[in-house]
């Protein structure tokens, strides 16, 4: 039987050795074990980096820097100087003007290099209180460089104002003489028939402020429309020479739909106020029924108070006077006995047995 290898024909160019792989110490690869192929992880966990010094790349892992160790770092060799040839571990130390040791090398780099990096407690005091001793020689560098810097400018301004190689005019001056047109009386002008007044021009100042503000106006926005020769051409006539009365206007159908949903939108809109403003009104007339209906009430007690109180007054002194009305009764009875002749109570009293 022959094999497909010896049936195809040959192949116009040699195949690379690179498409061939060699997969017989697949096997073995994938059963040793994870010890071997993982190196041994020296970094500890979490919180516990205290005493941690990463200095070599493997320390990194495939991750970056660490944080919360306060040393200088390279993760991947990123940010290695390249005159550390020999892999010194010892840091270099750096000092200030003054000799004094400084430890803010880690906040001056990249961008920080070339700005103001205030990290230090000095920078802190305010220049009120630093001592006389204290007093930095940058700081008269800098003042005196502002300085002339000052100076420059100024002179600049002025030599500009006032240029050498100009010729002085003659006629900066002028004499006028003149009478003055009263001079009827000799205490008008101190009595002088004529003056001489010399004019002359004030000197400017070159570091005066400007006096006018000149401001851009913008230009005018030009016709659409072009003017041949000046001429006012009716607007009638340009629409009929441009021929746009002839073209046929056609109107969309949508704003048949958008006019109709907004006049439905409007009578919505109308039947909810009527609505509200209806439901607002009739609360508005319980809410007067139910304060009438109060005070009604407030009369009603206020006024069956005051008639009871009144009826047992006048009951108290119909009492009053019905008892003195008896008592009166009776003292009356009482004399008209004691005033009565012996034969009329004799007469009485026979006259009531006879009744009796």
């Amino acid at each position: 039987m022959m094999s497909l290898r010896n049936v195809l024909p040959p192949a116009k160019q040699p195949t690379p050795t690179s498409t061939f792989y060699d997969h017989s110490n697949d096997l073995q690869r994938f059963i040793e074990p994870e010890s071997k192929i993982f190196s041994d992880n020296s970094v500890p966990i979490y919180l516990k980096r205290q005493s941690f010094r990463p200095r070599k790349p493997e320390d990194f892992g495939d991750g970056g820097a660490f944080p919360e160790i306060h040393v200088s770092q390279c993760p991947l060799g990123m940010g290695s100087v390249g005159t550390n040839k020999h892999g010194s571990k010892i840091l270099p130390v750096s000092v200030d003007a003054h000799g004094n040791l400084v430890f803010d090398g880690i906040v001056r780099q990249n961008e920080n290099s070339k700005k103001i990096v205030y990290s230090q407690h000095s920078d802190l005091i305010p220049k009120t209180l630093k001592n006389e001793g204290d007093h930095v020689d940058e700081d008269d560098d800098l003042e005196k460089k502002t300085t002339e810097e000052t100076k420059a400018a100024f002179e600049k301004i002025v030599n500009a104002s006032q240029p050498n190689n100009v010729v002085k005019q003659s006629g900066d001056s002028k004499i006028i003489k003149y009478k003055p047109s009263q001079q009827s009386s000799s205490s008008f002008n101190s009595g002088a028939k004529e003056r001489i007044v010399r004019v002359s021009e004030m000197p400017t100042d070159p570091l005066d402020p400007p006096r006018f503000k000149h401001k851009r106006v913008p230009v005018a926005s030009g016709s659409e429309n072009p003017v041949p020769k000046g001429y006012t051409i009716p607007l009638d006539k340009r629409l009929a020479a441009d021929g746009r009365a002839l073209q046929e206007a056609q109107v969309n159908d949508k704003f048949a739909k958008l006019s109709e949903s907004l006049y439905v939108a409007e009578q919505i809109s109308r039947e909810a106020v009527s609505m509200r403003s209806k439901i607002q009104s009739e609360m508005v007339m319980k809410e007067k029924e139910r304060k009438e209906q109060e005070l009604r009430d407030l009369a009603l007690k206020a006024r069956s108070e005051r008639t009871s109180t009144a009826a047992s007054e006048s009951g108290i002194e119909r009492e009053k006077i019905r008892e003195e009305r008896r008592r009166e009764r009776e003292r009356g009875r009482e004399g008209w006995k004691v005033k009565m002749h012996p034969w009329v109570r004799r007469a009485r009293s026979q006259g009531t047995e006879t009744v009796t």
